[in-house]
C-alpha cells in the first residue's frame, strides 16, 4: 500500500463556515481520517489582530476532532492547519483540503506528495533569530521525508504559518530579562516570516549556512524560490507544508515558477505550464484542471515597479501587504478564472524582493 495525494477546493461564506467540507465529509468525498493539511484564507485583515485565522483553525480543528473521534490536541499533532487572513480584492475566502489516500494502484511517475510537520514551541525572543531558522531547517526536512521527496529539486512549494508577537509576549521576555528582535507586533510578523524563510532556503540547499540574525530582513540575496510563510497570532511554533512530486500514484502534479515583481505575467503563464496547464495563443488555460493556484505578494521595497512609483508603501488607510494581495490576486485570478486563490502577503525572502513563488496543482492529461 502507499498513499496518494488528493486535494479539494472548498468555498466559504465566513471564517467559521465549514458546511462545505461537511458535505463532503458526508458524501464520501473525502474521509477525515486522510487529511493531512488545511490551507485556509480567510476575509481578516491579515494583520497582528486578525482573529478570523484563529478562528477559522479552532472551527477546522474541532470538526476534524469530533469525525474522527479523538481529542481537538490530537488534530493539532496530525494535521497541518494554516489559516492566512486577507482576501483584499478579487480573492474569495475558502480551504484547500490535503488528503493522503492509502491505495494499491501502483506508482509509475512523479506526482503530487504532501508532507507535514513541525517545530517546537519559541520563545519571543527566539522569533526572527538563529533559533527559528534552524529549527524550521529541521522541520522541512522532516515534512520531506514526511512526503517521500528525496530530491530538493521536487519540491515546488513549502507552506508555513509561523508566530509574532503580541504586546504580551515582549513583556514576557522582559521580564526573563530577554530581548525580542522588535516590539512592534506588525513588524515581527516580517522577522518570523523572513526567518521561517531561511530555514525553507537552508533545507533545500538554496543558500548556504549559518545564516547571521543579522542577515534577516537586511541580506535579501539570501531567499527561497518555494517558501510562503504567513505569521499568525494563533500559535507558537512553525508549522509545515511541502507540497512536491515524488513517485507516487494519483492524476495530481504540482509546478511553480517565480514572479519578478507583482505584475510579472509571463512568471505566472509558466507557473501554470509547469503543472501541465499551459496557455493557448491567446493567453487562456484550461482551468478546469487546476485545482488550485499558491503564490506570495509583496510591495517592491523600493518603491517603484519598473521604473513606475507605487504608493503601496506610504499609504497610512491599507498596510502594504493587503494592496499586494489585492493586486497579485487579481493577475492570478484573471488567469486562473476564479479568485479562489491562495495569495498570501509579506514575501521577506521569499522570491527577490518585491517578487514572490507561485505554484500551481493540476490535474493530470490522461
Amino acid at each position: 500500500m502507499t498513499d496518494r495525494a488528493d486535494v479539494v477546493r472548498i468555498m466559504m461564506d465566513g471564517p467559521a463556515d465549514v458546511r462545505g467540507v461537511v458535505e463532503a465529509l458526508d458524501a464520501g468525498r473525502i474521509d477525515p481520517r486522510h487529511i493531512v493539511a488545511i490551507l485556509g484564507k480567510t476575509e481578516g485583515n491579515g494583520g497582528v489582530n486578525d482573529f478570523t485565522r484563529e478562528f477559522a483553525h479552532a472551527t477546522f480543528r474541532r470538526l476534524l476532532a469530533e469525525r474522527c473521534g479523538v481529542d481537538e490536541r490530537a488534530i493539532d499533532e496530525r494535521v497541518a492547519i494554516v489559516m492566512s487572513g486577507g482576501t483584499e480584492g478579487v480573492l474569495s475566502p475558502h480551504a484547500t483540503i490535503f488528503a493522503r489516500v492509502p491505495t494499491s494502484e501502483p506508482a509509475t511517475r512523479k506526482r503530487l506528495a504532501i508532507g507535514v510537520a513541525h517545530t517546537r514551541d519559541f520563545l519571543p525572543e527566539e522569533l526572527g533569530r538563529g533559533a527559528q531558522i534552524r529549527e524550521t531547517e529541521r522541520a522541512v526536512r522532516a515534512a520531506m521525508a514526511d512526503a517521500g521527496i528525496a530530491d530538493p529539486a521536487d519540491v515546488h512549494f513549502v507552506q508555513i504559518k509561523c508566530p509574532l508577537l503580541t504586546a504580551a509576549r515582549v513583556e514576557a521576555a522582559l521580564t526573563r530579562g530577554a530581548t525580542t528582535v522588535t516590539d512592534d507586533g506588525y513588524a515581527s510578523m516580517g522577522y518570523s516570516r523572513g526567518a521561517s524563510a531561511l530555514g525553507v532556503a537552508l533545507a533545500l540547499g538554496e543558500i548556504s549556512g549559518p545564516v547571521p540574525d543579522e542577515a534577516v530582513l537586511t541580506d535579501w540575496s539570501r531567499a527561497s524560490a518555494v517558501a510562503s510563510t504567513s505569521a499568525g497570532i494563533e500559535l507558537l511554533r512553525n508549522v509545515i507544508i511541502v507540497m512536491g512530486n515524488a513517485l507516487a500514484p494519483g492524476d495530481l502534479a504540482i509546478g511553480h515558477d517565480v514572479m519578478a515583481d507583482a505584475i510579472d505575467l509571463p512568471a505566472v503563464l509558466r507557473a501554470f505550464a509547469s503543472a501541465g496547464v499551459p496557455a493557448d495563443a491567446s493567453g487562456r488555460i484550461d482551468a478546469g484542471r487546476v485545482v488550485n493556484a499558491f503564490a506570495k505578494a509583496e510591495a517592491s521595497p523600493g518603491g517603484a515597479i519598473r521604473g513606475a512609483r507605487h504608493t503601496m508603501l506610504d499609504d497610512t488607510d491599507i498596510s502594504a501587504t493587503r494592496h499586494a494581495r489585492a493586486a497579485v490576486g487579481g493577475l492570478i485570478a484573471g488567469v486562473a478564472g476564479t479568485g479562489a486563490i491562495y495569495v498570501s502577503g509579506g514575501a521577506e525572502h521569499q522570491g527577490p524582493a518585491g517578487g514572490g513563488p507561485i505554484a500551481v496543482i493540476a490535474r493530470v492529461e490522461a
